[in-house]
């Protein structure tokens, strides 16, 4: 894990710093919860293998509960080989099942992405657990017998996404069982690791509360339940989307590029939030930054800032580094020639990117810039683009033209293929020969 200027103990009170973070939506009992994590406790998150990496949305929670172990708790971050072959249930439907020898990879590439948000060693050091390990070889009719017989059907059908799909389509036998599975995980973990609280997001209220009410009922043993708010934006979009889709927390997904400028391009009225949701800054530190954002918006000191700790703790030191030089260099405040190749792909990618085929390519000249220009989205019209180049506001490479028919060489062509184009001072896009 990466280590965090600031390292608490359990007696400045985690859950008081939830609170003041906004990170609250319900539990079972706050006042009980709060005198249980004055002395160190043991909790659990549980992140099903639906897809080859995390997002967003699951990075709320694993920082939720890296902010315990900061307070002296020790957490357990769960894998769900079990509970990824049989899905949650959806609201819009059935979810379709992935063959178990992807499942397993797909456990294997979130188990890695979560060691490195944790701290390994001492006393609360973190375990990353599977639940498969107590699932796959319990029988169908022990665990009909010994956990089933614990669950009234009535209180599942009430669950919000079950009524909704029973009002759609109906639902499978093997969605509906998803939170007794869930709940097992919960029994499972209290009696092997003495767990005595789960944490997720406010949808997953049902299935959390139904695992505590299982300890209860199987060893007579109190235990907490405490999730997180769903986030959206302040335009009333989904968090953790773009226009090209989920951001994703695998550099393979989402380049640490588009990461960093999601966080960057945040909104003013959305900042404030996000800093008390992800942040790992002081209260005063925060408060700082906001005072910024009102003062000197145009800065964006605390989008940067965001953007700067989210990428370093995401994908490293370096790679934010890059992040940072490409964002510089793309608006004309750096060497372009000195990003690397895949830094300039994924940003051209994101922003808008225009091809051009190899055999446009005559007599080592591309097409005409006008075209280019077309080409990549920077204007509606090859007459728009000559009206942009005329007045002085097209850039090649960083490099204003104001000749109309000019035509860009190959050689300035960055790594043989890639070409910038700039139209002012903010909008750029790309051109790559094919």
């Amino acid at each position: 894990m990466r280590q965090d200027r600031r390292v608490a103990s359990a007696s400045e009170g985690i859950i008081e710093e939830l609170i003041w973070r906004g990170l609250i939506a319900q539990s079972t009992d706050l006042e009980a919860l709060t005198k249980a994590t004055k002395s160190p406790i043991t909790l659990y998150c549980g992140f099903d293998p639906t897809a080859p990496s995390l997002h967003l949305g699951n990075l709320v929670q694993i920082l939720t509960i890296r902010r315990f172990q900061l307070f002296g708790h020790k957490p357990l971050a769960l894998v769900g080989g079990a509970t990824g072959l049989i899905g949650d249930p959806k609201q819009s439907g059935e979810r379709t099942l992935n063959s178990k020898e992807l499942v397993t990879e797909w456990v294997e590439r979130i188990r890695h992405q979560l060691t490195q948000f944790y701290s390994f060693e001492g006393a609360n050091a973190a375990e990353v657990v599977n639940n498969l390990d107590w699932t796959a070889d319990i029988g169908i009719l022990e665990f009909m017998r010994d956990i089933g017989k614990h669950f009234s059907v009535n209180r599942m059908l009430d669950r919000e996404a079950v009524a909704a799909r029973l009002a759609k389509d109906g639902i499978s036998f093997t969605e509906f069982s998803y939170q007794l599975l869930q709940s097992f995980d919960y029994l499972q973990l209290f009696k092997r690791h003495g767990c005595v609280l789960q944490t997720g997001g406010s949808d997953q209220w049902g299935n959390i509360t139904a695992g505590v009410d299982l300890v209860r009922r199987v060893e007579q043993q109190s235990v907490h339940a405490l999730t997180t708010p769903l986030i959206t934006k302040a335009d009333g979009t989904k968090f953790g989307k773009t226009e090209s889709g989920t951001v994703w927390l695998d550099s393979e997904l989402t380049s640490p590029y588009a990461f960093y400028q999601f966080w960057l391009n945040a909104d003013d009225r959305d900042i404030s939030s996000l800093l008390r949701i992800f942040s790992f800054k002081t209260r005063s530190e925060i408060e700082a930054l906001e005072a910024q954002t009102i003062e000197k918006p145009q800065e964006r000191a605390a989008q940067r800032a965001l953007a700067q700790e989210l990428t370093r703790l995401v994908h490293g030191k370096a790679e934010c580094e890059a992040a940072e030089a490409a964002g510089r260099a793309l608006f004309g405040g750096g060497e372009l020639a000195e990003l690397p190749e895949a830094t300039i792909s994924a940003a051209l990618t994101e922003a808008s990117l225009g091809e051009v085929a190899s055999s446009e390519v005559v007599d080592g000249l591309l097409p005409p810039l006008d075209e280019l220009l077309v080409r990549a989205g920077l204007s509606p019209s090859r007459k728009a683009a000559r009206r942009t180049i005329a007045e002085g506001g097209a850039y090649v490479n960083n490099i204003r033209v104001e000749q109309e028919d000019y035509q860009v060489p190959a050689g300035d062509l960055l790594y043989g293929s890639w070409l910038v184009l700039r139209r002012g001072r903010k909008a750029f896009a790309g051109v790559v020969v094919k």
